[in-house]
Parts: structure tokens; sequence; C-alpha cells
């Protein structure tokens, strides 16, 4: 349930926010009043644990502080930026008398107001390396034309969407800007609730005070990735959760998953789950039950949705629940913090709540019909870029389970490695390959030798500074493409070069590939007539798997830096293939 606006503004004025270079930084520019707004957004980054500094433009004032190299806008340097723009204030007199000029007045009207946005978006960029976050405009079920709206030439409302489509169409072009759609705000919530003439004749508010939180709500569906605060895993309960009943008092029959009312819930349920496993969310299941009995109806039940290929990991057991959750976590090596849980027992989201307050624990209620508006409205899952490895995860982590098994089969390791068939293709940056590159930066945080963060904008500077070396590796084995999850950024000097950044995505930890992408690195430095490769090691309370890395592959410390002496012999792992391209 949402607080209410005055709640979030009271609760507001207690928090004790320090300023340091970890802040988010946001601002909100709009064109009508927007009381509460930002209160409501700092209250809920505290709550997801993100530290917060903001930037309010003053009144209907974007234009000049965007145009105005100057302002206090560029000075705030903001990481995000909001523009929220009303279609009264923007459309004028036209808002009200659009009629009143022909329709090729009307696109002409259309064609300036698209060259203004874009000119905006423009200068934005011009400016500022950051995110843009651009409402577009809600379509009014008001026209000066009634019933023959619909009859007219470019009418009214085609205007708006037209406009619109422009706004989607420079989204798609510009990888920093985005488009909120406001429009379907509107109609989510309705625009009698959200439209109060009289708040708006008292102060130009255009959003009613009592949706205000919900407009901060879809908003941290931008800032959350943005810190990386997003969750990629939902964990699952099984009975009365993904099926209605006890499959094992109920029986495999007797189970409610289809043809009743209540059945068809939890097969809509599953299709939304489905939905975001397609788009990269890992599912795994933690269900005290019969593994045969459960097992059954996940591989066999004519309406069930989701099939063992699914999920990256299924503790079916009699254990507990948080024991199973570490389990879960630990198999397919992601922290907890990147967790969601589902379980309809009450005392069950107790336990997890207590055990582990950093996973996000679902409050499900006991009908059913509401699961797939509940997982819906979660704004966690949602990413600023979606590459080819997030559309990917779900397969790849299944086939990390098929990894697994074999690997417990054989007892030496050796022999394992080299069953796997591993292939590595080391690419160069592109701007294809920019996204990926830098959602690993952003994330990666087990085999990281600096965790440093770096946004697209950053990794794009770096590829096109010819100073700078920055490199990807694919890795492909037996089971199939794990896709790109390694990265590394050096910083080229004439005599020696330092490695800026050097991560592993976890799931390809321990078997040999790092040390087949720093030989590569440390071969290519020595063909170019590089003397050493420096390298630093920057301890976090979580990168502690690569703390001996470099000192392992024959790395020496000196003062600051671990160095490689390029008149050494370069050591390669013989168990894979490694391929430049």
């Amino acid at each position: 349930m949402e607080k209410s606006l005055s709640e979030y503004i009271s609760m507001s004025k207690n928090l004790k926010i320090t300023n340091n270079d970890k802040n988010i930084k946001i601002a909100i520019l709009s064109s009508f009043t927007l009381t509460g707004l930002d209160e409501c957004l700092k209250v809920k980054c505290v709550e997801s644990s993100i530290t917060y500094k903001s930037y309010i433009a003053p009144y209907n004032q974007y234009n000049q502080e965007f145009f105005n190299q100057s302002s206090d806008f560029y000075k705030f340097e903001p990481d995000i930026t909001f523009l929220i723009i009303d279609i009264r204030s923007f459309f004028g007199e036209n808002f009200y008398f659009p009629y009143n000029i022909s329709s090729d007045e009307r696109k002409s009207f259309v064609k300036n107001k698209i060259s203004e946005l874009e000119n905006l978006i423009q200068q934005f960029n011009n400016n500022l390396n950051s995110k843009l976050v651009i409402t577009n405009f809600n379509i009014p079920s008001y026209s000066p034309n009634g019933i023959i709206e619909t009859k007219n030439e470019f009418s009214f409302h085609e205007m708006i969407e037209e406009i619109n489509n422009a706004l989607r169409n420079i989204s798609k072009q510009n990888n920093s800007v985005y488009v909120y759609d406001f429009n379907n705000f509107i109609s989510k919530f309705g625009e009698k609730n959200i439209f109060d003439y009289r708040q708006f004749y008292v102060g130009d508010i255009q959003i009613a005070f009592n949706f205000i939180p919900y407009l901060a709500n879809d908003l941290m569906g931008y800032i959350k990735p943005f810190s990386s605060k997003n969750k990629k895993c939902i964990v699952l309960d099984l009975d009365n959760t993904l099926w209605g009943g006890i499959v094992g008092e109920d029986g495999y029959d007797g189970i409610e998953l289809g043809h009743t009312s209540n059945g068809k819930a939890f097969v809509d349920f599953q299709k939304h789950l489905l939905s975001l496993w397609h788009q990269g969310i890992i599912l795994t299941i933690n269900s005290k039950n019969n593994y045969d009995d459960a097992m059954k109806v996940i591989q066999e039940h004519p309406n069930m949705i989701l099939r063992e290929k699914n999920f990256a990991s299924i503790q079916i057991n009699w254990n507990d629940k948080a024991q199973n959750l570490n389990q879960i976590a630990s198999e397919i090596n992601i922290g907890t913090n990147s967790m969601v849980f589902f379980d309809d027992d009450k005392i069950n989201q107790e336990r997890i709540k207590q055990e582990f307050p950093e996973v996000l624990t679902i409050e499900l209620p006991k009908d059913s019909s509401q699961y797939s508006s509940i997982l819906k409205e979660i704004n966690d899952f949602n990413v600023l870029q979606r590459t080819d490895e997030d559309a990917k995860r779900g397969e790849m982590y299944a086939q990390q389970r098929e990894r697994n098994e074999l690997k417990q089969s054989i007892s030496n390791i050796d022999d394992f490695l080299k069953q796997l068939n591993i292939q590595v293709k080391i690419k160069k940056s592109n701007e294809f390959l920019i996204p990926r590159i830098s959602q690993l930066t952003l994330k990666t945080n087990q085999f990281n030798l600096t965790t440093k963060r770096y946004h697209e904008e950053e990794i794009r500077e770096f590829t096109n500074n010819k100073n700078y070396e920055v490199g990807c590796a694919q890795v492909e084995d037996k089971f199939g493409d794990n896709g790109i999850t390694g990265v590394y950024i050096v910083d080229k000097n004439e005599k020696n070069w330092i490695i800026d950044t050097f991560l592993l995505s976890c799931r390809i930890m321990g078997r040999g590939i790092e040390d087949a992408i720093l030989s590569q690195i440390l071969k290519d430095a020595k063909q170019n007539g590089v003397e050493e490769v420096r390298a630093k090691f920057i301890p976090t309370e979580k990168n502690k798997p690569s703390e001996n890395f470099l000192s392992d592959f024959g790395f020496k410390k000196q003062e600051n830096f671990w160095i490689y002496k390029l008149n050494n012999d370069i050591k390669s792992p013989n168990h894979l293939k490694v391929e430049i391209e």
C-alpha cells in the first residue's frame, strides 16, 4: 500500500543525507507545480539504500535552464534529469482552439513543436554526459470536436500522438534519452483522479497530491538500475504460489492449475513470470515439498507454463527456507540483495524478512487473482539497456545447472575443464558492445580488481580514446553460449600499460578464463614494445575471490601497484581455445 504524500514529506524532514561522491544526483524540471515529488524520491531512495541529492528547477524555467550554459542546472551536473512538461502549456492556445487553424497549419505547428523538443535534447547532450528522462504528453479525453474528433484531418489527438511518436524515435536513436510514458500513467490511474481542477486553478498543480507518490514510484524505475539496485532473481514457492492447493495432499490431479477461476489465475501468473524470464530475470524454486510430487507437476502437468529448463536452481526439500535461499545464492553465485521472494505463507515471509532484510519479500494476499498485478507493479526489474546477454540469462543459468551436474560427476577439476570445450572470443569494444561492457562494470562485484563503475557514456569515451584499450570476452562451451562475461580497460603508455578495469562475471569464475584474457593483454603489450604492465587490486567487501589473482599469475607488488615485467614468460591455460576478433 502506497503511503500518502504528507507521510513522505514528514519522513523526508527527518532524513539525514550525507553529501559525498556516491550520491546519485537527480534534477527535476517541470512546466507546472510538482509539490512533494522531490521528498517522495528522497525517501524512496533511502529505502532502497540509494544516497540522493537533488536539484529542483524554478517553476516553468526548463527552457532557460537548458539553453543557459551557466545555469545552476548545468553546474549541478545531474546523473539523471527528469523533464516533465504538460500539454496545456506546451500547446498554448492551440490546446483549446486547435481547429481555429487549418490541418496544414496544425501539421506545421506540430513540426515546430517537435523541433523545440529536439533542440532541448540536443542542448542537454551538448552540455551534459548523463541521462535525460522526458515525459511524453497525455492525450486528453476532451476534444473541442466531441464525437467527430476521429473524422478530422490531423485531429487534436493526432497532433499529440505525432509528438509522442517523435519522442519515441528520438529515444531509440539516443542512448542517453528515455521517454517516461506519462500518457500511460494518466490512463492507469484515471484522468479524473489525476487532474484536479481545484488544485489546477489554485496553483497550476496538474497531478493531484494523492498521486505524486505513484509518479515517484514510477520514476524510481530509472533510478534503481542506474544505481545498480535493481533485482535479477525471483525465488518462488510452489504450493499456492505457482499452483493452487498442496500437491503432497491434493495430488497431481487435485491441484488448481487452469480450468477453474483460481487455476486460471495461477496460469496467468506463470505466464507473466515466463515473460520476465525471457527478459533475463532468473527464476528459482524454494519449496518445502516432496521432490518427486512437485517435479511431476513441473515436468508433466499440461497447464504448467514454467518447466524445469526455466529454473536456475531447484530447492525442493524439507529444509528451512532461509537455508534453501542461501543455497540458491551459492549455486547461481549471486548476492541475496538481487532477489525477490514470492511465498504465500506469512510465516515464511517473516522468516526471510528477518534473516535477509536485503531480499525484497512480497506480501502475497490469499487471493491469487492479485498475483499477476502485484508482479507487474514491481519496478525492481527495470534496466536502462537490455543486452543480448540479458535476454539469454535464464537459458544460460539452466545450462549452468548442467555444468554443475557434470562437475559433481567428475572428481578431477582438470578433466572437468577439458570436457567443457571452452572457447574464449576476445573482442574490441564497439557501439554494439558498449551497453554490455558498461553493464558488467556496474554490477560485477566478486571477480573485479578495482570495481570502478562506468556508465555507457564513459565507456564510449574510453572506446574513442586511442590511449585506452577497451575489450571484452565472449565465452562458449559444450553446454552453450555464456555471452559477454569478461571486460578489461587498459590505459596505454609507451613504456607501461596500466590495467584500469579487469572483471569477470561470477557465472564463469574458476575455469581459467581470467588467465586467458590477462595472458592476451600481456602478449599484446609485449608485441607493442611495452616493458611492463601494471595493475591494482582495490579490496571491497565483495571482491575477495579476485584478491590473489595478480600474485598467482606472477605479478609482483611494488608500492601501490602490482607489476608484471614483460621479459618474463607469459603463461596461458591449455584447456581452452582463445580467438581474437
